[in-house]
């Protein structure tokens, strides 16, 4: 049970969350400081669907994880006219823009005294998450099959557009590539694997959390696992 809790689920999550990162920094050049805020958003999101809308868990996450590419995209915007250290300002800016958002409005929390939220008894199909051994395997088949998904995105014609506007954008959008749309895009995507992320993080690890656990010490982290593992690894993640 220690390696299940203490080791592997929160290695697994947060290699999912350096996936997202890398995505949009390894892959698109596009630089960030914004990640915690974004599991943020994925980790309350799916709590309002689970707790305000009674959905399933399964499509809580997915929904959660869609709320944080659509915040992601609102934020990847200015990518159109800045880039470098101004661009990681900005994503500086939406990480304490949206720390102070789920503190100041209690129903993102379900107006609780403490501020946080807490996970509710959760199932899948049938199965009851409750174990470790059960958010083990639940976490182990999201960040297998999200990270499938990840290699082979990179892998197609979105990918090597990425990597082409990382290289060079002038050079990119001279040979006909859709430079802003493309950067857009990587910004939603990378929201999301963070959305997703984040969400593990609280209803599949600590159980309960506030916005302290996704602060920018969890932004730095992030960026730290995809510079030790290597920009642009999907395995050094």
């Amino acid at each position: 049970d220690y390696w299940l809790n203490a080791i592997l689920i929160p290695f697994l999550i947060l290699s999912l969350a350096g996936l997202g990162l890398n995505i949009l920094t390894g892959y698109a050049g596009q630089t960030s400081l914004g990640s915690g805020g974004f599991m943020a958003v994925g980790a309350f999101a799916t709590y309002a669907f689970l707790i305000h809308f009674q959905l399933s868990f399964l499509l809580a996450i997915f929904l959660g994880g869609g709320v944080a590419a659509l915040v992601g995209l609102f934020f990847g915007l200015p990518s159109a006219k800045i880039k470098g250290f101004y661009l990681m300002v900005t994503s500086l800016a939406a990480q304490f823009f949206l720390e102070w958002v789920f503190v100041k409005f209690p129903w993102f929390y379900n107006y609780s005294s403490s501020a946080t939220i807490s996970s509710p008894p959760i199932t899948v199909f049938g199965w009851a998450i409750a174990s470790p051994v059960s958010k083990y395997y639940l976490v182990l088949v999201l960040v297998s099959f999200l990270s499938w998904v990840a290699v082979n995105l990179t892998r197609s014609q979105v990918g090597r557009n990425w990597m082409a506007i990382r290289d060079m954008d002038t050079a990119a959008a001279v040979i006909g590539i859709r430079v802003h749309g493309s950067k857009i895009l990587a910004f939603a995507i990378s929201s999301f694997y963070l959305g997703i992320a984040g969400a593990l993080w609280v209803f599949a690890y600590l159980g309960s959390a506030g916005v302290q656990s996704f602060s920018l010490q969890r932004s730095f982290q992030v960026l730290f696992i995809i510079i030790i593992g290597g920009l642009g690894s999907i395995s050094g993640n």
